[in-house]
This record gives C-alpha cells, structure tokens and sequence, in this order.
C-alpha cells in the first residue's frame, strides 16, 4: 500500500508589515523569500516577476514551496494597494523609472546599483546610460547599516550596497576614519561565488567555464569601484582612488575581499586591530576573530555575518586585511532585510538571525 502525500505549505498569519518583492524570480529576491519565512513582523502580499508572470515562488525555486505565498505577476500588474513596504530586485537600469512611479508612501529598500551612486555624472560614466531619477537620486539614503544606521533609519528610500563595495567598506572605513592607514596604495584582491553574476543564462556562467578555474574580470572598470571609492572618499574627506581586481570562483556563495595597505607612520598592527574592535564590538552581524584566526567563506555561508581580521605584511609598514561574507546575504538580500528593519523600528536582527550553513 502506498500512502502519496501532498506538500503542506506554511501558511502565514497577518503580520503588521507588508511587503512587495519586485524581481521575485532572481537569486536575491529569492534571498529575501527565505529570508522572510521566519520573520515575525513583514509578511509577502506582492512578488513580481515579468517572465514568470502567473507561477509560484515554488515553480521558479523548487525550495521554496512550502511557503503560502501570492503567485508571481508582470510589474505592470502589480497593485500596491496591500504593500507598505518594497524591496526592490530588479536589474540595473530598469530600477529608476520603476521605483520613480511607485506610490510614495511606500518605504523602499533597493538591491540593484541604481541609486548607489551620488553623482548622477558618475553613474552615467559607469552604468552607460543617463539616471532616469535625478530628483530621487537626491533623496535616496547609502544602506551600509553599521555605518549610516541613523540615516537609514529616517529614510524613504534606501540604496542597498553592492556586495564587494560591503565586504571591503566595513573594514576599511573605521581605519579611514581614524587616520591610521594612509589613503595611498590601497590594493583589494576580491573573489565570489558565480551566484554574484546573477540567474541569467549567460555562456560565461556555464559549468564547463566556471568549474576547475579562477577567472578575473572588470579589472581597472568593475562597476564597484565608484561605490568604493564614494564611501571612502566621504571617510576620509578626501578623494581615494583604489586598485580594485575581483575575481570569479568556481562556488555557488562566497565573497573574500582581501585588502593590503600601509599604515600610516607609527601605527603599528596592533592599532589597526584595536580599531576595528572597539568599531564593532557592539555589533551583531560584523565579528572581528581572534588574533591570527584567518576568516573562511566557508563560515558565513547562507548567513548575514562579516568575518574579518588584520595581518602584518611581511613588507614594514604594510598590512593585509581579510574581510569574509555570503555574497547573497550581507552582500544583498540580508543586509537589504537588516535596512528595512531599521527603516520601520524593529530590532535589526529580526529574521537574520540564521547561522551559517557547514559544511
């Protein structure tokens, strides 16, 4: 005798918040779908997805199907007439003019790089086209939530960082800010995993490609170097330029940026370490290890911690700086889930608090 049983979905009791997923069919919408499935407050009322318009969360993400969630439709269908809150995970470019028409009581969180960039000149200059929202722009608040904690909670509309620009600010800014690294020769050697290049079917993402091999791109033009450069520069109240070379790994998740500078003259390592310690010791998701403990992707996968510790080089008066995330998590959907909880007063912490997957 054989007993067939069917997939019983969680079904979700009315929370006090509610959301809309704009691209629910990418990896980091996807993110913010786990993500919420544990959260007490933000429950989904709306996803999109143009060409998965009609589906289930569970049809594009077999993972995902217990969860009772609206099925998918074309953001022109959209009604926002039941959502207090978006998190917007739409590519870049498509975001402006999208988030420009949304009702403006909406409080917005958005992953794409669209409103990353102050200077609308330099967004044209790295993204290939002009902004399409310049007055939005003005108005748009840079979520790197342990650093502008008290902007974003003011905020209406909030720019989610990129993932490389997160994995190197967070160690980088402190040290900046505390004049103990000079704002010369600052080298960022930084890896991730293929899902940082997004769903798409694309040839360089295929299998034969990635697997068995390190592939470098952007070198001198990633679209990440404004956006580092923004945050440093306002840092150190003087213009930063970098050395920045990210590289393709052969795994799903996973970024490690790793960071060599010069100290500035008399500081020693111990100084740097001291730094970053009292910088976060009262913060939850960004952990300075112990001394000479080496962070490992490995140890924040699926989670939204930052691993980080410093080095001496073996060349006098440099340093080396390893900063550890999961690319998808505090490099996106985490830390976009981490801003809208400081934007609507819940502790920030709230449906974040996974820990990392191993092995």
């Amino acid at each position: 005798m054989f007993v067939k049983c069917a997939v019983t979905k969680t079904q979700k009791p009315n929370k006090e918040v509610r959301i809309g997923v704009l691209g629910a069919s990418g990896y980091t919408g996807s993110e913010i779908v786990r993500l919420l499935a544990n959260h007490p407050h933000f429950g989904i009322t709306l996803m999109t997805a143009d060409k998965k318009a009609g589906q289930s969360i569970g049809s594009a993400f077999p993972h995902l199907v217990t969860q009772d969630l609206p099925d998918m439709v074309s953001v022109k269908d959209a009604n926002f007439s039941d959502v207090d809150a978006v998190f917007c995970c739409l590519p870049h470019g498509t975001t402006q003019e999208i988030i420009k028409a949304l009702p403006k009581g909406l409080k917005i969180v958005d992953l794409s790089a669209d409103f990353r960039l102050q200077n609308i000149s330099e967004y044209e200059e790295w993204y290939g086209q002009a902004h399409r929202a310049p007055d939005l722009q003005k108005e748009a608040v840079y979520g790197l939530t342990e650093l502008l904690r008290e902007e974003v909670k003011s905020a209406r509309l909030v720019a989610n960082p990129g993932c490389y620009p997160t994995s190197v600010q967070l160690p980088l800014v402190p040290l900046i800010k505390a004049n103990l690294i000079e704002f010369r020769n600052i080298i960022i050697d930084a890896k991730s995993g293929v899902s940082g290049a997004g769903r798409g079917a694309k040839e360089a993402n295929l299998y034969t490609e990635i697997s068995e091999g390190i592939y470098s791109y952007g070198i001198t033009r990633h679209r990440h170097v404004p956006e580092i450069e923004q945050g440093l520069s306002e840092a150190a109240n003087s213009k930063i330029t970098i050395s920045f070379t990210p590289h393709l790994m052969p795994m799903n998740r996973g970024m490690q940026s790793t960071i060599y500078v010069e100290m500035a003259p008399g500081v020693t390592i111990d100084d740097l370490y001291h730094q970053l310690k009292i910088s976060y010791e009262d913060e939850e998701f960004v952990v300075l290890l112990e001394r000479g403990v080496v962070p490992r992707t490995h140890n924040v996968r699926g989670s939204n911690y930052c691993l980080m510790n410093v080095f001496p080089d073996r060349i006098p008066g440099r340093a080396i700086i390893v900063s550890v995330i999961d690319n998808l998590v505090k490099g996106a959907s985490g830390q976009a889930l981490q801003n809208l909880n400081v934007m609507m007063g819940y502790p920030e912490n709230t449906g974040l608090l996974y820990l990392p997957l191993f092995p």
